[in-house]
């Protein structure tokens, strides 16, 4: 492609003049079609949402007012504006309307963004993996596939040892009312520490933990962990009992659905779940990968062969974070298995001209590309409320996708050290606000106990897992995610998608439907963050829940 200066060539640049930003459209005369830019600005694996074609350019940062009808295959403009001149007048004229649909026509792409003649998969594909080091896959036709009670313990040792690294912790001082803006505030993080070493009961924890049967299970090499709950009451008359399988993410793990598990253990309406939580491999007790690739996909494979050896044919996903993904690439390996799929974070990687049509009209007419009025007010200002919160919240993500090991070494030999980078998460992820709060919001906001909060903490201090959880974004990252098989896969299987407002970023129903092609319930939760089912267990159920009964409604 021969790129030429805008003086030399008829074009428009569809306008985001956002300082720092990282995207830019630019329709070109002569080709006819919408081309993508992504600015190297940030890390791709992260900003890649308008992957129609992405191309390395450097040209002007310029806004055009579309005011003409395509001539020739391109676009004629009149006159540059900045995005504050821009009027709610200049964007409702019919020819703009008329302009932008036959600009997505002539870039090739259908009403639901698809670029035409892109081979879509129908199903991802399932495949093996063995995950021990010096031995082979064949090694995988002996494996112990017995299902084995576990019981989660402690000792006074243990308990000895952390005493004696939280006596021997090295404070510093944090800036003059910094609160959390740079990170754990120092100050709050000494009395924290102070109730871990003096309140903090860990051995009644651990009987919290048992509440529930724990099992294990080697699979692929690996022995995995997960809880198996069943209804206290599943013969009551009338009463249907559907398998779910509940996900975690990073920094949390099975303990985030504690709070939730009661409330669909128990029979509601006829209705009630076998619920079935693992932690991923390198999470709390599953056992870490000892070899490259374990990404995603193979935790997918490795809670779909779980699911079959618990005797599960068919069954519900939910899950937010790595849960979201993982449970996606189930439902795009084996539809057939999944009665139906819930979401409480989910992301569209490749957006095309759908999002950006949504991102430059969006705050002006929002009916006219799909938006609501609570998309729009949790969409914009576009680069506020979406790319800076994802820059000042994702540097943790960085370092473990690409130096997992280094910053993983540290964590797991000081206790304090991990409870900040971990409780950090649980801070800023629940309100953005919360960083201009003393105490993070950890304790004012009661949405958690610190008694949580160091359950969590002590899960992986325990399990020695915090390197191999943060290696599992090396794993991922370590390839371009947007040219993975799940990324050209289309989820068919009932969807039900709930949007809680403090989640890092925002995905409206219309830029879902790109990727969940079935979607029967989308929720814009009224209050929570990223942390769902540990903040809000209540409203996560009862949407689940109605979500369930859906789904079962279209099915007898």
């Amino acid at each position: 492609m021969d790129l030429l200066q805008p003086s030399e060539k008829v074009q428009t640049l569809l306008g985001f003049f956002w300082p720092g930003s990282c995207w830019w459209t630019r329709i070109d005369k002569e080709l006819g079609g919408l081309h993508l830019f992504l600015f190297p600005v940030v890390n791709e694996h992260l900003f890649g949402l308008l992957d129609v074609e992405k191309e390395i350019v450097a040209q002007p940062y310029i806004i055009m007012d579309i005011q003409d009808a395509v001539a020739n295959g391109g676009v004629e403009t009149q006159q540059a504006k900045l995005p504050n001149q821009l009027h709610r007048d200049d964007c409702v004229n019919p020819p703009v309307v008329r302009t932008l649909s036959r600009v997505a026509q002539a870039a090739g792409v259908t009403q639901e963004g698809q670029r035409l003649g892109r081979r879509e998969v129908s199903t991802v594909p399932v495949g093996d993996g063995w995950w021990l080091s010096g031995k082979s896959e064949t090694t995988a036709t002996e494996e112990d596939t017995q299902i084995h009670p576990f019981t989660v313990t402690t000792s006074d040792e243990e308990i000895q040892d952390l005493h004696r690294r939280l006596d021997q912790t090295r404070p510093v001082e944090g800036l003059e009312d910094a609160c959390f803006q740079d990170g754990f505030n120092p100050a709050y993080l000494q009395r924290l520490v102070s109730y871990w070493r003096n309140q903090f009961d860990w051995r009644k924890q651990v009987a919290v933990l048992n509440q529930y049967p724990h099992f294990k299970t080697k699979i692929e090499g690996l022995d995995v962990h997960f809880l198996r709950c069943t209804p206290a009451s599943p013969g009551s008359v009338g009463c249907v009992v559907r398998p779910l399988l509940l996900v975690h993410g990073w920094p949390g793990s099975f303990y985030e659905f504690h709070r939730l598990l009661p409330l669909l253990l128990e029979p509601q309406d006829g209705l009630a779940f076998e619920v079935i939580c693992p932690s991923i491999p390198g999470y709390g007790y599953s056992q870490a990968p000892q070899v490259k690739g374990f990404n995603t996909l193979a935790a997918a494979r490795v809670f779909l062969k779980l699911m079959e050896r618990l005797g599960h044919s068919e069954f519900y996903l939910q899950g937010g974070d790595w849960g979201s993904i993982i449970t996606t690439n189930m439902a795009q390996m084996k539809p057939e298995c999944v009665r139906g799929l819930h979401l409480n974070m989910f992301n569209v990687t490749s957006g095309g001209v759908g999002m950006a049509m949504s991102l430059l009209l969006g705050p002006y007419v929002p009916s006219l590309v799909g938006l609501s009025e609570e998309d729009t007010r949790r969409l914009f200002p576009y680069v506020e409320k979406n790319l800076h919160t994802l820059l000042r919240e994702t540097g943790y993500l960085h370092i473990q996708a690409t130096r997992p090991d280094t910053a993983g070494r540290a964590l797991n030999d000081s206790p304090v050290g991990l409870a900040a980078y971990i409780l950090e998460k649980f801070s800023c992820w629940t309100d953005s606000q919360n960083r201009d709060m003393e105490d993070g919001g950890l304790e004012r906001e009661r949405k958690f106990s610190l008694d949580d909060l160091l359950t969590n903490v002590m899960i992986y201090w325990t399990t020695r897992s915090i390197t191999s959880s943060m290696r599992f974004y090396k794993e991922n990252f370590n390839e371009n995610i947007q040219k993975r098989v799940d990324s050209k896969v289309s989820v068919s299987v009932p969807t039900g998608l709930a949007a809680f407002p403090q989640e890092l970023f925002h995905t409206p129903r219309s830029w879902a439907r790109r990727k969940f092609r079935n979607i029967l319930s989308y929720s814009y939760m009224p209050s929570g963050g990223h942390f769902a089912a540990f903040e809000e267990p209540q409203l996560l159920a009862n949407d689940f829940r109605e979500f369930v009964r859906k789904v079962e409604s279209l099915q007898k």
